[in-house]
């Protein structure tokens, strides 16, 4: 064992300074990378949103899965200092390389701001995102670990609080990144065309990594650094198959039971490493129900950023983006550890009950279910409020007159009367298959049958404008606008094509009488411009919209005043979302506490009951509870289609407070232990054995004394 002279500062050891610093430049550079690899997919590469969804996940499940690699060759041969430093060379240049797949100018040749060769940006940035999951993943059971050995005999105190702050680190990292990315992809840069700047975005991450690795490597002097162990990984699951093995070859009732099924391997391994592999295996035992936390955990990103786009973003004078929602976790957890460390523990402690690493982990998943819990009332308030979109073979139909006289509309068990400029209240809900006969009449015309075949499933909108003139518009809108944007689409009822370009979108060629396309626009106030070859020079061409909320639609009619220039009438498609995004604050706030008491504390403990040599191991398996977590959420989420989103999210919390009460069950039955006291134990023994063997005498008179 390597070690050097410690220093100390406030009781800790100064090195972990270093290793904090590192994690929080690391943290920042993944989730800052991360944040805007959703947008750099469907933007840049020009994937669809499932694609991009797919490989989105896939990376993240793989940076999930390389700890175990990073644990064996930690373990095996490098140990755990070296490990860390070239995996994260490996992970800068993987950042880099990201970086320069976004650079447009690479391949475009032409300087027409769009690349000429895609593939090459794809390939690069795979190679980059492949080597991020290695270096990000390798490193992370190494780093924890690592700043837990730096800790005396005795400090248990101090390295229960470091995994605290190493927590804090990784949110801090994440806040800031999250916030500071995102603004950095937005600025415009690019040599030859100017476009949204994906380069810095990725860059400045990139920067940081490289800052982590130097800050790392400039501690170098003070760590305590321990040799690898040899291939413990494989080792462990020769030992176990062996002992499998053995165990089923003297299956007859001629063999005496032993104590513990890893006795079997006995035979051929020593007690110390099956010793060992027992408390692992004990430990493992007990991550078998955690996955279940992190499949509603990692429902943040998805399901509640969904659910965001269904509510307003107004709180206060603030307004919140749908996906800004997400920083509320890594705010409160900013919050929230130094409270549950310095005020709230202490106090349990001070009242006499002793809250065991596993009861917290406990509390956690009940704190979880309870979020998701909240999470339905409040999509239940939210269903309130949605508009009802048709299912199977309903149709929907809303009449607008867009003429200069009242019109009269029969539909089958209801008769509407439109005046000039109006539409139906709602839409009306039809079956299909009964929706036989729509006429439309005048006083004083002949009466007009509408023929459409009408899609099952669809909003339709009817336009009429005179007696035997109508026109009818499949809406396109079965749900609210995505993201909280909202949906605007023109009618012109001029003679002659209108264009219309609104904040950088273009309506091309609106033709007479007939409705745009939606386009989505998020909140706030949009300018627009008409442009026609009937619009007289010295009319105004420039409006502007009104203030447009969240996860609406509207139709804007075009129509001419009396001195030929145009004038806009707006009609509402689909209000705005009512219920405020601040609601959901609350089921942010349980499953950050849920996080506070589970997360860390998972950490520490992974750390405290595992033999030394085989902290990566535990690490490792830890992290790969989050991997299998993802899996869940795919299985769950593509499984039970529910038709409501509430019975999905009581679903998960009934789910995890099932697995609660088993993990409880299983917890009840565990017994802590301290390995360095075992460990000890055995380097008595053997030092015992030594002394036999050299001094036969040694036995003897100790045995005499004995029988004195």
């Amino acid at each position: 064992m390597g070690m050097s002279k410690s220093h100390s500062f406030f009781g800790y050891p100064l090195s972990i300074f270093f290793i904090v610093v590192n994690e929080f430049c690391e943290r920042f550079s993944y989730y800052g990378m991360r944040a805007i690899l959703i947008l750099y997919f469907t933007n840049f590469i020009s994937w669809d949103d499932n694609l991009s969804t797919a490989i989105y996940h896939t990376f993240v499940a793989l940076c999930y899965l390389t700890p175990i690699l990073g644990a064996l060759i930690a373990d095996s041969w490098l140990g755990k200092f070296k490990t860390i430093v070239s995996l994260s060379i490996v992970y800068t240049i993987g950042q880099a390389v990201t970086s320069v797949s976004s650079i447009n100018d690479l391949t475009d040749h032409n300087h027409d701001g769009t690349p000429d060769s895609l593939p090459v940006h794809v390939v690069l940035s795979l190679i980059g995102l492949a080597l991020i999951a290695l270096g990000t993943g390798g490193i992370k059971p190494c780093v924890s670990a690592f700043g837990g050995d730096q800790f005396e005999e005795g400090q248990e105190k101090q390295r229960n609080r470091f995994f605290s702050i190493f927590y804090l680190a990784i949110n801090a990292g994440s806040l800031l990144s999250t916030i500071i990315t995102p603004m950095l992809r937005v600025q415009q840069c690019g040599i030859h065309s100017k476009q949204a700047c994906y380069p810095l975005a990725f860059g400045v991450p990139a920067a940081l990594m490289a800052v982590a690795l130097i800050v790392f490597v400039l501690g170098s002097g003070m760590y305590k650094k321990f040799k690898p162990q040899g291939n413990i990984m494989g080792k462990v699951a020769k030992c176990i198959g062996f002992a499998i093995k053995n165990r089923f070859r003297h299956r007859s009732k001629a063999f005496p039971k032993r104590e513990h099924w890893l006795d079997w391997a006995k035979e051929k391994y020593d007690e110390r490493l099956i010793s060992q592999i027992k408390m692992v295996t004990r430990v493992m035992f007990l991550y078998i129900p955690l996955p279940m936390f992190w499949a509603l955990f990692d429902q943040q990103g998805s399901r509640w950023t969904l659910q965001a786009t269904t509510m307003s973003g107004k709180i206060g004078a603030l307004e919140i983006q749908p996906d800004q929602m997400q920083t509320v976790n890594a705010i409160l957890i900013v919050i929230m550890v130094p409270i549950f460390d310095a005020v709230l523990y202490p106090l349990i402690a001070k009242c006499g009950f002793n809250f065991t690493s596993l009861k917290k982990m406990a509390v956690g998943m009940v704190l979880a279910s309870m979020a998701f819990v909240v999470a339905a009332i409040v999509q239940v308030e939210i269903d309130k409020t949605l508009p009802v979109f048709p299912k199977g073979n309903e149709v929907q139909i809303k009449v607008l007159n867009i003429g200069n006289n009242t019109m009269n509309i029969s539909l089958p068990g209801e008769m509407v009367t439109l005046g000039p400029m109006s539409q139906t209240n709602a839409f009306m809900t039809f079956d299909v298959n009964k929706l036989t006969r729509i006429n439309i009449s005048s006083p004083g015309s002949p009466v007009t049958a509408v023929t459409d075949d009408f899609k099952q499933g669809q909003r339709h909108t009817l336009l009429v404008w005179a007696p035997n003139h109508y026109q009818v518009v499949k809406d396109g809108l079965n749900q609210k606008p995505e993201k909280g944007e909202n949906g605007i689409r023109f009618v012109n009822t001029f003679n002659e094509l209108i264009t219309i370009t609104m904040s950088g979108k273009v309506y091309a060629n609106i033709s007479s009488y007939n409705a745009s396309t939606y386009q989505f626009f998020p909140s706030g106030i949009k300018g627009f411009t008409i442009s026609s070859t009937e619009i007289p020079p010295q009319c105004q061409p420039n409006f502007n919209t009104f203030y447009l909320e969240f996860g609406s639609a509207y139709t804007y009619i075009v129509q001419r005043k009396n001195d030929s220039c145009p004038e806009v009438k707006v009609f509402e498609d689909i209000s705005a979302n009512t219920v405020n995004m601040a609601l959901q604050i609350p089921q942010y706030f349980l499953l950050t506490c849920g996080e506070v008491v589970f997360s860390v504390t998972g950490l520490e403990f992974s750390y405290s009951q595992a033999p030394s040599n085989m902290k990566s191991v535990l690490q490792a398996g830890w992290l790969l509870t989050v991997a299998v977590g993802n899996i869940i959420v795919l299985i769950v989420a593509g499984a039970g289609q529910f038709s409501k989103q509430w019975a999905e999210y009581i679903l998960f919390a009934a789910l995890l407070l099932v697995v609660c009460v088993v993990f409880a069950i299983m917890a009840r039955f565990y017994t802590y232990i301290n390995p360095a006291e075992i460990e000890a134990q055995f380097d008595e023994d053997e030092k015992k054995n030594r002394l036999e063997k050299s001094n036969p005498y040694f036995m003897s008179g100790a045995n005499s004394q004995k029988q004195m």
